[in-house]
């Protein structure tokens, strides 16, 4: 369905009902992310899954910040009439997903970060920027060949083609403008206040993720209030995609405790 959020059209799909969960894709990403996710829940709670402004089917929002997608998402929640959820995110929604639980702790009753982060790295800033450059320059073919080879475990590449040719899609159907400014609020986001998230966590992150590794996932598990920490084998970035089975087994495990 077309919502209009703070003055931009946002398509959220709204799924199911019982407890809500708010499911927020990363970088590249879409609400077809979550498909996994989506199936394992959909009969078992309320799902919220937007196409981010400036992705998927969603419309472009030239000013995108980390911080106004934060807002944006608490906008939709009261759209909704959502008072709280449970809110999981992958990639720089994970991000996203912190701004909100920091700007609004009552509306958050837990996260769910997968393939989490707590800001982009130092070093990893220059690249962000470069490959928006690169987006408006080249389009986004060569970006989506680029991320396959480096954002995925080599054992899906192998054994799971339809994972890897979904990823490469996912990334090759987005406006390269729209992706480009994404990359840029990245780039320039800063991490939430961890003293201002109050509700529990669920990290999950794979043992080949070169974006989140293991040690980075684990420093910013110990900064967040009653959090887990899962590292999963054979798993790159897109966690929920690559290793779909423990994704949805520990999240069942989490919101069942």
């Amino acid at each position: 369905m077309d919502y209009q959020i703070n003055g931009k059209r946002m398509v959220v799909d709204v799924l199911g009902s019982g407890a809500p969960l708010l499911l927020v894709h990363g970088l590249g990403g879409t609400a077809n992310s979550w498909a996994p996710v989506v199936a394992a829940f959909a009969g078992k709670m309320q799902l919220i899954v937007p196409d981010l402004p400036g992705a998927g089917r969603s419309a472009s929002d030239p000013a995108v910040s980390i911080e106004s997608l934060a807002a944006d998402l608490l906008a939709l929640l009261d759209v909704l009439g959502i008072d709280s959820a449970h809110v999981a995110g992958h990639s720089m929604g994970t991000v996203v997903c912190q701004h909100l639980a920091a700007l609004a702790p009552s509306r958050v009753r837990d996260l769910v970060l997968l393939g989490p982060l707590a800001e982009a790295p130092e070093a990893a800033r220059p690249a962000l920027r470069a490959r928006a450059d690169a987006a408006l320059q080249d389009g986004m073919d060569p970006i989506a060949e680029v991320l396959c080879e480096r954002a995925l475990a080599p054992v899906t590449r192998e054994r799971q083609p339809l994972v890897t040719g979904f990823v490469r899609e996912l990334i090759q159907r987005q406006r390269a403008g729209d992706y480009a400014a994404h990359c840029r609020a990245l780039a320039a986001g800063v991490r939430a206040d961890p003293a201002q998230i109050r509700c529990r966590s669920l990290l999950i992150a794979g043992h080949e993720d070169a974006t989140s590794p293991p040690a980075s996932v684990a420093a910013l598990a110990a900064s967040l209030p009653a959090a887990t920490h899962l590292e999963l084998a054979d798993c790159g970035h897109w966690t929920m995609l690559e290793q779909a089975a423990p994704v949805v087994a520990a999240m069942r495990k989490f919101y069942a405790a």
